[in-house]
């Protein structure tokens, strides 16, 4: 076999292995869920508190495009804020309807370095930076909401770890800003604000898709395990996602006797909220500037472009 095709037979597994974990995932939770109530809450859910959750979702996503923006400027590429909004849509889009392939971050990175004659390692670890910034807000969040759950209450001995990890969290992220990204160590308290309020804003969303299956109790437990779904999410072994959170929020909820169909269609309506949103960044069309010369890369990298 060829070396392209060894290459064309990679590219072509790993989307076959996440399309595979993905059914897994899910087949293990809809055989264990009971599925005509779990789409009767689905269609029955509230299209205003539904459209309310679009919002915030997307909230979400401009507090992120954001922070990522200023991690850009920091290595010297300056972009528009619209036009970096749409770079970022069009790579959710490549993340969730292109699994397996270049990602959305891949190409991000491919078309900064290649328009803005930067080393790709320096557009990669503002990219890294950004996801790393997101993991400790996620984090710290998770452990907020989890400190006055159910989960609190049967594992009392754990309480003190949760403090302890939410006074350490911070802290050591600066540590690691300061050992290894000291290029974005002056953005490093607006980024992790920033980052806090994409956070806050997805579980805003994920409340009002609470408030569309009219479920009005117990929210500290569904949403402290949405934002530990979140963290399922972030291994890319499922496509967008879809199955490791259905997986965290039936194993959680069971273990606490809730109704664990509540939490599997809030997992799904959010799902289908992220598609719908990702739809955006192949709606919207997007001009890439040309690449810069070796000769122009300098200069205009001091000067910052404007696009």
């Amino acid at each position: 076999m060829s070396g392209k095709s060894k290459f064309n037979l990679k590219k072509l597994l790993k989307p076959l292995l996440q399309l595979l974990v993905t059914a897994l995932a899910l087949y293990l939770v809809l055989r264990k869920t009971d599925v005509a109530k779990l789409f009767g809450i689905i269609r029955s859910a509230n299209p205003w508190y539904l459209l309310l959750s679009l919002l915030f979702f997307n909230i979400s996503k401009l507090f992120n495009a954001v922070r990522l923006n200023r991690f850009f400027k920091a290595i010297g590429i300056e972009l528009s804020a619209l036009y970096n909004l749409k770079l970022y849509y069009l790579g959710m889009f490549y993340n969730l309807f292109l699994p397996g392939g270049i990602g959305g971050d891949g190409y991000k990175i491919y078309v900064l370095q290649k328009n803005h004659g930067m080393k790709m390692i320096n557009v990669f670890h503002a990219v890294l930076w950004d996801r790393i910034c997101g993991i400790f807000a996620l984090v710290f969040l998770s452990v907020i909401l989890l400190l006055p759950s159910t989960f609190a209450l049967k594992l009392p001995q754990l309480v003190p770890y949760g403090w302890l990890l939410l006074s350490a969290l911070y802290p050591l992220a600066l540590l690691l800003n300061k050992l290894f990204y000291k290029q974005f160590i002056g953005v490093f308290t607006i980024t992790a604000l920033e980052s806090l309020l994409v956070q806050i804003a997805q579980v805003i969303s994920a409340f009002f898709i609470l408030q569309a299956i009219s479920l009005h109790a117990n929210h500290i437990d569904y949403l402290a395990i949405f934002l530990m779904s979140t963290v399922a999410t972030i291994l890319p072994i499922t496509i967008g996602g879809a199955g490791a959170r259905e997986v965290t929020f039936y194993y959680f909820l069971n273990s606490i006797q809730l109704d664990t169909n509540a939490g599997v269609a809030l997992s799904l309506i959010f799902f289908g909220i992220s598609a719908l949103s990702s739809l955006a960044g192949v709606l919207t069309k997007i001009h890439h500037e040309k690449s810069v010369t070796e000769n122009e890369a300098p200069r205009r990298k001091q000067r910052g472009i404007k696009l």
